[in-house]
């Protein structure tokens, strides 16, 4: 993973209600829709999508259109990539 992506990821995770609707991808452990993170977080409808164009913009969720919705799914190859980024810089 090159200095830009690391950069990029880390921008996207860098807001308390994208972390937050991260969390809800790993309690629900599936696919989540815009409507569905908008009634789990106290969040206006534009700032939903705000915030899930920044995390598929990092590549960190991938949508899919379904009808009228976008499925969103979590990218676990990228996430594990940037931990797995983050750790080598311990050493």
């Amino acid at each position: 993973m090159d200095n830009k992506k690391i950069e990029k990821i880390s921008r996207a995770l860098s807001d308390a209600n994208r972390i937050a609707i991260l969390q809800q991808f790993k309690k629900k452990k599936d696919c989540l829709y815009c409507a569905e993170v908008n009634d789990l977080l106290d969040l206006t409808q534009p700032s939903v999508s705000h915030h899930l164009k920044q995390l598929v913009d990092a590549d960190l969720l991938l949508s899919q259109k379904e009808g009228r919705n976008l499925k969103y799914v979590l990218n676990q190859q990228v996430l594990d990539d940037y931990i797995a980024c983050l750790n080598e810089l311990k050493s």
